[in-house]
């Protein structure tokens, strides 16, 4: 069957017919003309059997198996920073070999389509270079595939790793179920490509309880629209399906590397800058969390003087948040206004154990300020007379017959909170928003100032949400009841920036809580146009936010972590804090392991 191809004139003079011919082609195989399908025409001018194949593969899918379900676990999995290039390509080999044993018992003439369709797929993959190692493994996966498909007798690999995973995917021409394409994909993904993602952020029922409100997030990021979260759900989903329906993820190009020393890969092509890109990014992050209370040019000088090292190319953002200076009033300003009320309705289900934490935590802090504070009296050789020691005289050698009032000295504190904001912390919003509260209003009762942000990182900013400043009354503390969890952590750079401004602070004795679950990773996407920042994840991102806390104490800060994570990242945290931190199992106990430590730290200075 040959395969013509079409000019672009040829192309445009017969688009409308292309699409009805492939939407009738892909509802005439799915069974169902209501479902919505959009055909990729420019691929039917590229290859006409690539294209043909893939709206019959699709109706298959959707006629035997849940393209929903599918698509949900590829954004869950997205989410938690899988490679999307190789998880998609994945995952269309995957719906292949599951649809084709019900495609050829229906449609014979398909045998050849696909034949076709593979041998320019066999082409693409041959012209491709890789040079990072889970791509490249990928692309052996795949021409071991095609080779399986072409009925090949030469192997393309005698790759083990390779091999392993093509009979995994083999195994689906007895897929009965979704289910069991989204094993085959995670054991692959988990086992072959990426062994180590399962450690460093959970297996797939973790994946998939992550809640929908993480995704509408996600979705939006990935749409830039402002529609009902459904829509943008389904928006994004939509344009999920088309990548992992497709065999050949499009946009592939050769790219020259070299590689340093440590072997880490750099691009030999310049960074291209697009000022338009980068406009258009940072009005999004404003859309997205508010307008920054610095002007440019502090942002600038900040930026150049904290973003450096491994930091390089991030840039950070200072705001009050979305509800408290929006730019206008958004689907992310109602998603937060929700998340606000969530947040207010568990502090009213739970008031009584939360203004009890309070309370306890309040009086500690008072109790040892008073201590603190109380003239200290010490026998001396002189002062004030005791008369009940003269019997001594003559009798003892101890001549301390008088007692000697040491004025306390009156050292002022400040103390800092951070709240770790990202998406991680999803599944306890409300439960982080009521720890930073308590903590807040018994430092408010207590006389202490102190200033309360939430942290995490996104498409290469930081950003530092302000809930409560220094000085702000009381009620002020309310504010934290907007915290919302959401995208990446930067712990390093969110440690260093609070760090440098309470440094400035004239109290002689400064400390800083961290609220966290231990896990500092920032995987931001690669946005063509703007510089993007090293990743940071793993033991590069530990050992940044232990040097980080570390540094603090040199420069006289007290830094106490108040962990909230699971108990399998305890070590992370650990290392991080060393003795000084606190894993805070349940709510009823907060204040008073919060309390220890706080009491620990104002008795040390």
């Amino acid at each position: 069957m040959e395969d013509v191809r079409w000019s672009a004139n040829e192309l445009e003079e017969h688009r409308l017919e292309i699409s009805n011919r492939m939407k009738n082609l892909f509802w005439t195989v799915s069974g169902d003309y209501t479902i919505d399908f959009e055909p990729d025409t420019e691929e039917y001018a590229r290859s006409k059997q690539t294209a043909l194949y893939e709206a019959i593969k699709q109706g298959a899918f959707a006629k035997y198996f849940d393209q929903k379900e599918l698509g949900m676990y590829l954004m869950k999995k997205l989410h938690f920073s899988a490679e999307e290039e190789i998880l998609l390509s994945l995952a269309g080999l995957c719906v292949d070999a599951a649809v084709y044993p019900f495609v050829i018992q229906e449609r014979l003439g398909a045998k050849e389509i696909r034949e076709q369709a593979f041998r320019e797929l066999e082409k693409i993959e041959e012209g491709s270079v890789t040079g990072k190692a889970g791509a490249a493994l990928l692309h052996r996966i795949k021409l071991l595939y095609i080779s399986h498909v072409l009925g090949e007798k030469n192997q393309k690999s005698a790759d083990p790793q390779a091999e392993t995973a093509v009979q995994k995917i083999l195994s689906l021409k007895d897929g009965k179920s979704t289910e069991d394409v989204i094993n085959v994909i995670e054991d692959i993904y988990n086992h072959v490509l990426d062994p180590s993602f399962e450690s460093r952020h959970g297996n797939l029922e973790k994946i998939l309880k992550l809640p929908d409100m993480a995704l509408a997030n996600d979705a939006w990021q990935e749409c830039m629209t402002d529609e009902q979260m459904e829509d943008i759900i389904q928006k994004y989903l939509s344009n999920l399906k088309k990548k992992m329906m497709s065999l050949e993820i499009k946009n592939k190009r050769k790219k020259r590397s070299v590689f340093l020393e440590d072997n880490r890969e750099v691009s030999e092509e310049p960074e291209k800058i697009n000022p338009q890109a980068v406009k258009r990014i940072r009005e999004y992050v404003e859309l997205n969390y508010g307008k920054s209370y610095l002007s440019e040019l502090d942002q600038e000088r900040m930026n150049r003087k904290l973003c450096t090292g491994i930091h390089k190319n991030c840039i950070l953002y200072l705001t009050d948040g979305i509800l408290q200076n929006p730019v206008i009033k958004n689907n992310q300003y109602r998603f937060s206004q929700l998340q606000f009320e969530k947040n207010k309705a568990y502090y009213g289900n739970n008031h009584w154990i939360i203004k009890r934490n309070i309370a306890i935590l309040a009086d500690s802090l008072k109790r040892a300020f008073v201590i603190r504070n109380d003239d200290q009296v010490s026998r001396s050789e002189t002062g004030r007379l005791v008369p009940n020691r003269l019997w001594k005289i003559g009798r003892t050698d101890d001549d301390k017959l008088f007692n000697r009032k040491k004025k306390s000295e009156d050292s002022q504190f400040v103390i800092d909170v951070l709240l770790d904001s990202s998406g991680s912390q999803a599944g306890r919003q409300a439960q982080v928003a009521a720890q930073g509260y308590i903590i807040s209003e018994a430092l408010s009762e207590a006389g202490i100032p102190h200033r309360v942000s939430g942290y995490c990182a996104f498409w290469g900013y930081t950003v530092l949400q302000r809930f409560r400043d220094y000085n702000d009354p009381k009620e002020a503390d309310e504010r934290i009841f907007q915290f919302r969890a959401y995208a990446n952590n930067r712990d390093g750079l969110a440690l260093k920036t609070v760090c440098s401004s309470l440094m400035e602070r004239p109290e002689e004795n400064k400390i800083l809580i961290v609220l966290s679950d231990g896990k500092p990773c920032d995987m931001s996407i690669q946005r063509a146009g703007t510089l993007q920042p090293a990743v940071y994840e793993g033991e590069e991102a530990v050992k940044d936010t232990a040097y980080e806390v570390r540094k603090a104490s040199n420069q006289g800060i007290s830094v106490i972590g108040i962990f909230v994570g699971s108990e399998e990242e305890l070590s992370v945290e650990k290392r991080i804090y060393g003795k000084d931190f606190a894993y805070i199992r349940s709510i009823s106990n907060f204040s008073r392991m919060v309390g220890t430590f706080l009491r620990r730290q104002i008795d040390m200075e």
